[in-house]
């Protein structure tokens, strides 16, 4: 399975997985094909009650739990839904996004938001609390995160504790080495911003991106 992936085994092979292991006569895996041959197949052994499973040979009360929560939880996944994920298309969105949690922070802490093609919201992660500076936050940990979400483009914000949003050279200098270094890994920066009480400030607004 680690090899190959589970798609590649049998029905038998995973339901041995689960079972972890067999009987004094037969392999977990000979145990889990005799099972499925007695229930008639995946779908009827499935539908079998609790007191069903332990009736069958070489399933005691435990296994038959461990085997009931596994397809209460494969029902679960396939009755679920995706969350619906926050689509950023302007600065206020992103800001309406973080303000809340940004604006009471007494550190400084830089956030980056992770977007895939249609700039919906697939991850975010907090990459420095501290004074921002160029040592703290740096291009090769900003894009190690997105290349390993697999993103499109990046959105970046940290707070100014003062409650003041106006940006600082460090951060314009900050906001220019993530742009370029996107650019070269092809992974835009789509926005900086600088969240300060009840207000904000897009550098790409204001002309620094």
């Amino acid at each position: 399975m680690m090899r190959q992936g589970s798609e590649s085994l049998s029905h038998a092979e995973l339901l041995a997985i689960l079972l972890r292991t067999g009987t004094r006569s037969e392999s977990a895996v000979h145990l889990a094909q005799r099972i499925l041959a007695d229930c008639g197949g995946l779908r009827r052994f499935a539908e079998k009650s609790w007191d069903e499973l332990t009736h069958l040979r070489g399933i005691g009360p435990a296994k038959a739990l461990q085997l009931q929560a596994s397809i209460e939880l494969g029902r679960r996944v396939a009755r679920s839904r995706l969350p619906e994920m926050p689509r950023i298309t302007k600065p206020q969105d992103a800001a309406e996004l973080l303000m809340e949690e940004l604006r009471h922070y007494r550190e400084e802490h830089f956030i980056c938001l992770f977007l895939n093609t249609k700039n919906q919201v697939v991850g975010r992660q907090t990459l420095s609390i501290g004074s921002l500076n160029a040592s703290v936050v740096h291009p090769r940990e900003v894009f190690r995160a997105a290349i390993r979400r697999s993103s499109a483009s990046i959105l970046c914000a940290h707070n100014h504790p003062s409650g003041d949003p106006s940006p600082s050279p460090e951060d314009i200098q900050i906001t220019k080495r993530l742009a370029e270094a996107g650019q070269l890994l092809g992974i835009e920066l789509l926005d900086h911003l600088v969240i300060g009480d009840n207000r904000y400030i897009s550098l790409k607004e204001s002309g620094c991106l």
